[in-house]
């Protein structure tokens, strides 16, 4: 009989962890101006990325950070059993044209800017469950593509609420591989799959108080599945609630009987500099994905950190559903990282 590695109501936990053997990041030149500029991989200068759209820009993030983090984790593309990758845009535009050309089996998913959380508890279940060596895990957003699909073309000029956030312009990848004798390595505990929450929030400029109900939901689940104490980690890293998200989250979590201040952070708030006018902070799937593999990661390769709860956060919108008065729902993922 299969060993049972469910956790209690929302959550898994694995018998034998899947590693992170390769990251990277590549970012615009916005996020490398900003305090962890120094973290990411590459840097590109043209926000075209020598493309003819800002889709096929976002396209061309994916391709690179695909191919550099194979690189860094010592693989060739072969080696990839399957690829699993989402974006923002309509039909997963960035992810079908970007990895075309690795031409390697392909799982698309969308979760709006949880979307890595969502890539890696994916890409770490097969690979646990034996069904991959080698599994790549990746996203990417793009501001100008962002607020061409849901916003404002750039040439509008419109002002900006300060609950707005930023579309981050950036990708980040990691191959996942099943356990080996590898040590010193990031593995990959546990997940705890978030559920669809709706405050019935219409402000699509304030996503950071859209998704922070939940973040805070799988956050708590994750304590009671585990049996964790907020504690007990080194850091609790949300994905891109910004400052307004920041507290509700907080305020949320507290209610229920924890306190994460602390140690928690977020990755839209942290990746740009006060002075740089993002107004509420950072957002997108790339957000959070550049902040892991640029940062979060060789926080924990270098043992400064030891265990880290990542969790990305969704707004599950659409031109169609904002269109139409719909609220905006969240979502969010919970992926237990630790350094063995």
């Amino acid at each position: 009989m299969a060993e049972n590695k469910q956790l209690g109501k929302q959550s898994v936990k694995f018998a034998h962890p899947p590693f992170i053997r390769g990251a990277a990041s590549v970012v615009g030149t916005k996020e490398a101006e900003g305090p962890y500029g120094q973290y990411f991989d590459e840097v590109e200068q043209d926000p075209m990325a020598g493309g003819d759209s800002w889709e096929e820009a976002e396209g061309k993030f994916q391709e690179r950070a695909a191919e550099l983090a194979i690189k860094k984790a010592g693989c060739k593309t072969e080696d990839m059993r399957y690829i699993v990758a989402g974006d923002l845009l309509g039909q997963l535009m960035a992810s079908s044209f970007g990895l075309i050309k690795l031409e390697r089996p392909l799982f698309g998913v969308y979760g709006a800017c949880s979307t890595m959380g969502e890539s890696l508890a994916i890409a770490s279940i097969i690979t646990e469950g034996g069904f991959a060596d080698n599994v790549l895990a990746l996203t990417s957003s793009h501001f100008a593509s962002a607020e061409k699909q849901f916003r404002f073309p750039l040439g509008y000029a419109n002002q900006r609420n300060k609950s707005a956030t930023w579309t981050v312009t950036g990708s980040g990848a990691v191959v996942v591989s099943a356990e080996s004798e590898e040590k010193n390595k990031v593995h990959i505990v546990g997940i705890t799959t978030g559920k669809i929450i709706d405050y019935g929030i219409k402000d699509n400029m304030n996503m950071g108080a859209c998704m922070a109900p939940a973040a805070a939901d799988a956050i708590i689940q994750h304590f009671i599945d585990f049996g964790y104490s907020s504690g007990q980690y080194d850091k609790i890293i949300t994905g891109d609630l910004g400052l307004v998200g920041k507290d509700i989250l907080i305020d949320i979590i507290r209610a229920r009987g924890y306190d994460i201040s602390e140690n928690y952070m977020d990755c839209g708030i942290e990746i740009y500099g006060k002075e740089q006018n993002v107004q509420s902070g950072g957002s997108g799937c790339g957000c959070s994905a550049v902040m892991l593999t640029g940062y979060i990661l060789k926080m924990l390769e270098s043992m400064k950190w030891k265990r880290v709860l990542f969790v990305p956060t969704g707004a599950l919108l659409s031109q169609v559903s904002f269109n139409e008065g719909n609220s905006v729902p969240g979502i969010a993922h919970a992926i237990l990282l630790e350094r063995r």
